[in-house]
C-alpha cells in the first residue's frame, strides 16, 4: 500500500491523460459527419451507421480488452490500441465506401480507443490505490475524458478549417502516438491494494456471480439508456446546430462546453461517492438529463440556449462512470474490475449503437430529431428509475475502509 500510495499521483494523472486523449478524439468526431458526406457522398445515414459500429465496437472491445489486462496488466493493452487508432485515423481519408469508414472508424479506432479507455484505466488505477482513494481517482480520471472533449472540440473544428479535414485527420492519428509515452509511465510499478472482499476464485466464478446478481443487471440497464443518450448528443448535435442556422462553432464551442463542464461533473462525482448513496448519484444524474432535454426543446434555438443545455447536460455527461465502476466494485471487488466493468460499458455502448444509428435514420427520413428528443427524454427517465432497486451495501466511512 506505501508503494501504491507514493506513485498514486503519477499513475492517477498518466491515466486522467491518456483518457483525455483517446476519449476526446472519439467524442469529436461528429464534427467530421458534414465534410466526409460532402467528400464520399454516402449520406448522413450510412455515415452514422459507420459511427454507431464504432460506438458498439468500442464497447465490445472494453470486457476483451479487461480481461486482458486483468491478467497481464493494462500496459500492453494501451499500446496496442495506440497503433490501432493511429492506423484506423490516418486509413480514414482514403476510404470512399460505407464498409471502409466501417473499418476505420467503426473497427480500428473504436476497438484502438477501447483499449484505452473507462475500464482499462479505472480498474488498473483501483487496483494500485488504498480504498479511500479510489472513489476521487475515479472522478478525477473521468475528468480527464471530459477534459479532452473541451480541448479536441475546438482544435478538430480549427484544423479542419485550416487544413481540411484530411489533414485533421492525418493531425489525430500523430496526437494518438502520445499515450504510448503515456503508458509506459502507467506500467511503472505493479503494486496493488486490494480490499478484503476481492474475490480470487477466478474471472469464471466472478462472471457467474455477476450473471446471478439483480442489481449489477439494473446497473446495466441504466448504463445502456445512458449510452443512447451521450451517442446520440455527440454524434449528431452538430447537424441540430445545423438545421437551427448556427454555424459550425457553436456545434463545436458546446462540444468543448460540455467537456468542460464535466470536469466539474465528475469531480464532484468522485468525491459525492464518499458520502452518498451512489445510486442515488445515478438517479438524479438521469432525472437532471431528461429535464434539461424538455427545458431545450421549449427554448428557443440561439446560440446561448444550446451553450446553457451544454453546461446542464456536461455536469452529468460522464459523470455517471465514477458511481457506476464504484457499484460494481462494491458488488464484486477489484480483482477482475476491468472486465465486470468493461461488461456494463459494453451495455452502454450497445445503447450508444442505436443512439448514433437512429439518429441518422432519423434525420434521413423526417429532416429533424423531434421523434429523437421524446425518446431521450423517456430513456432517460427510465435510467433513473430503474437504479432505485440496486442494493448498495451500506456506506461506510472513509476511515473504515472506504466505499469501495
Amino acid at each position: 500500500m506505501n508503494t501504491a500510495a507514493r506513485g498514486g499521483w503519477p499513475l492517477i494523472l498518466a491515466a486522467a491523460a491518456i483518457l483525455l486523449i483517446t476519449t476526446g478524439a472519439r467524442q469529436s468526431l461528429g464534427l467530421f459527419i458534414a465534410p466526409l458526406d460532402a467528400a464520399t457522398g454516402l449520406g448522413i445515414a450510412q455515415i452514422s451507421l459507420a459511427l454507431a459500429i464504432g460506438q458498439f465496437c468500442w464497447g465490445a472491445s472494453q470486457p476483451l480488452f479487461g480481461a486482458y489486462a486483468d491478467r497481464h496488466g493494462a500496459t500492453p493493452v494501451i499500446l496496442f490500441g495506440a497503433v490501432l487508432l493511429a492506423m484506423g485515423f490516418a486509413a480514414t481519408p482514403f476510404m470512399h465506401s460505407t464498409g471502409g469508414l466501417i473499418w476505420t472508424l467503426g473497427v480500428l479506432t473504436a476497438a484502438g480507443a477501447g483499449a484505452g479507455s473507462f475500464s482499462i484505466l479505472m480498474a488498473g488505477t483501483a487496483q494500485r490505490l488504498a480504498p479511500e482513494r479510489r472513489g476521487f481517482a475515479a472522478g478525477f480520471i473521468n475528468a480527464g475524458a471530459s477534459f479532452g472533449q473541451f480541448v479536441f472540440a475546438p482544435l478538430n473544428q480549427a484544423l479542419i478549417g485550416l487544413i481540411g479535414w484530411m489533414g485533421a485527420m492525418m493531425a489525430t492519428a500523430a496526437l494518438m502516438l502520445l499515450t504510448v509515452p503515456l503508458a509506459l509511465a502507467m506500467g511503472r510499478g505493479q503494486s496493488t491494494a486490494q480490499t478484503p472482499h476481492d474475490s480470487d476464485d477466478g474471472l469464471r466464478a466472478q462472471l457467474r456471480a455477476a450473471a446471478g446478481n439483480r442489481s449489477y443487471w439494473c446497473l446495466h440497464a441504466g448504463f445502456l439508456t445512458c449510452g443512447f443518450h451521450v451517442a446520440f448528443l455527440v454524434t449528431h448535435l452538430p447537424t441540430e446546430v445545423g438545421l437551427c442556422g448556427l454555424s459550425a462553432g457553436v456545434a463545436a464551442t458546446s462540444l468543448a462546453i460540455i467537456g468542460l463542464a464535466n470536469i466539474a461533473g465528475s469531480l464532484g462525482a468522485g468525491v459525492l461517492g464518499n458520502h452518498v448513496r451512489l445510486k442515488w448519484l445515478l438517479f438524479w444524474m438521469y432525472a437532471t438529463r431528461a429535464g434539461a432535454i424538455a427545458v431545450y426543446l421549449a427554448a428557443p434555438r440561439t446560440a446561448f440556449t444550446f451553450y446553457a443545455f451544454a453546461v446542464v447536460l456536461g455536469i452529468t455527461w460522464l459523470s455517471t462512470v465514477p458511481p457506476t465502476v464504484g457499484l460494481v466494485g462494491k458488488f464484486f471487488g477489484t480483482r477482475y474490475l476491468a472486465t465486470l466493468f468493461g461488461l456494463t460499458l459494453l451495455s452502454h455502448q450497445i445503447g450508444a449503437f442505436f443512439g448514433a444509428w437512429l439518429g441518422g435514420l432519423a434525420m434521413a427520413r423526417f429532416g429533424n430529431y423531434a421523434w429523437m428528443w421524446y425518446a431521450d427524454i423517456l430513456l432517460a427517465l427510465g435510467a433513473a428509475l430503474i437504479n432505485l432497486p440496486i442494493r448498495e451495501a451500506p456506506l461506510r466511512r472513509v476511515s473504515a475502509g472506504g466505499n469501495s
